[in-house]
């Protein structure tokens, strides 16, 4: 779990585009020991934040704050990479774990198809699992670096699920799974083939009577499901009140933690929902989200030491930023690169060769 909240912090490393080998270097942002970042990657970086600025309260605000550091990011995402580097991290086992869970979850047959979809909507696949890669070896980089050597005791939970209650209120909630038998899309005001719905209503009967013999929901929605979520188990995740129907609302709300309807025809087909959890209004104790206190807290202390952790890197570096360019992540003790003949000479030779190339 902290591993995970650890991309959140890494000031939008993860979603910084992988640099295509086919594409054109227009020009030099920065250069990080034997490596460069280009003024494309520079200006997709900060297309993406631009992006996601968007579901912003304020937009032009929230992306005039985060701008001023696209290649500062950019200059960390490459720090860390070599240092997952000098750590022997590959993480070409998890790649490939991970696009397996999504052929899963996406119900495809092959990789290839996988490959086949992202190309259908324009994502060159190559890049995708590059992208992949170089946010899971910088994770790796800082839970292994940084997370790793994070204390956090029984006293400091407790300092801050007082300090935090308010912030810690929740409103009257429940998780919802669901076991969906669906049933063919017909026309509006049409009934459909009665021979199929009876079909597809005797088979939710059946999988609700072996819910009553004590079957586990989960393993049935897995096996038996055809709802998007049958590969997590039919888990719809938390909802409030005046989300879901009022008639829906009116009946899930009065269960309890465990229990689960009866068969109930929708449009998508015949549905069993089962209340997995339902929090009550309030301020919950501590014993019952202390992972989601442990996980704040794990944010709260990351970011700062994260930091630090990088500034060291940027010590041991070599890190030069061209004209026109700003590091806000820069410091005194760093080492710029020195420029001897022998690199000038070796830089003109290949700008010879690649003429695209501009220092």
């Amino acid at each position: 779990m902290r591993k995970l909240i650890a991309s959140a912090v890494l000031f939008c490393l993860a979603t910084v585009p992988a640099f295509s080998a086919d594409a054109v270097i227009e020009k030099i942002a920065a250069r990080v020991n034997d490596q460069i970042i280009t003024r494309t990657e520079y200006e997709r970086s900060r297309e993406t934040l631009k992006q996601e600025s968007q579901q912003a309260t304020n937009p032009d605000k929230a992306f005039a704050e985060r701008e001023k550091d696209v290649l500062r990011d950019l200059i960390d995402r490459q720090l860390l990479l070599e240092k997952g580097k000098d750590l022997g991290i590959t993480a070409e086992t998890e790649v490939i774990k991970r696009l397996d869970e999504m052929r899963k979850q996406m119900k495809m047959d092959s990789m290839e198809d996988l490959e086949k979809a992202a190309t259908a909507q324009g994502v060159a696949f190559e890049d995708f699992k590059q992208q992949m890669k170089e946010q899971i070896i910088t994770q790796q980089v800082i839970g292994k670096e940084v997370g790793s050597h994070m204390q956090l005791s029984k006293d400091d939970e407790q300092k801050f699920y007082d300090e935090h209650k308010e912030d810690l209120r929740q409103p009257e909630q429940i998780r919802l799974s669901e076991i969906l038998v669906a049933t063919p899309a017909v026309k509006e005001g049409e009934a459909g083939d009665p021979q199929v719905v009876a079909a597809a209503k005797a088979k939710a009967e059946g999988l609700l009577a072996d819910l009553h013999k004590g079957a586990k929901f989960e393993d049935i929605a897995k096996k038996n499901s055809n709802g998007p979520t049958a590969a997590q188990g039919g888990d719809l995740g938390f909802f409030k009140r005046g989300v879901l129907d009022k008639t829906l609302e009116d009946k899930t709300f009065a269960m309890k933690a465990g229990d689960f309807s009866e068969v109930t025809q929708t449009k998508q087909g015949f549905v069993i929902l089962a209340v997995t959890e339902h929090q009550q209004e309030g301020i919950p104790e501590l014993k019952d989200i202390e992972p989601k206190v442990q996980d704040a807290m794990y944010m709260q202390k990351l970011q700062p030491a994260l930091r630090v952790y990088l500034a060291k890197l940027r010590t041991e570096a070599y890190i030069d930023v061209k004209e026109g360019y700003i590091d806000t992540g820069a410091s005194s003790d760093e080492t710029k690169p020195v420029e001897t003949q022998a690199k000038v000479k070796a830089a003109k030779e290949l700008k010879k060769k690649k003429k695209f190339l501009l220092f």
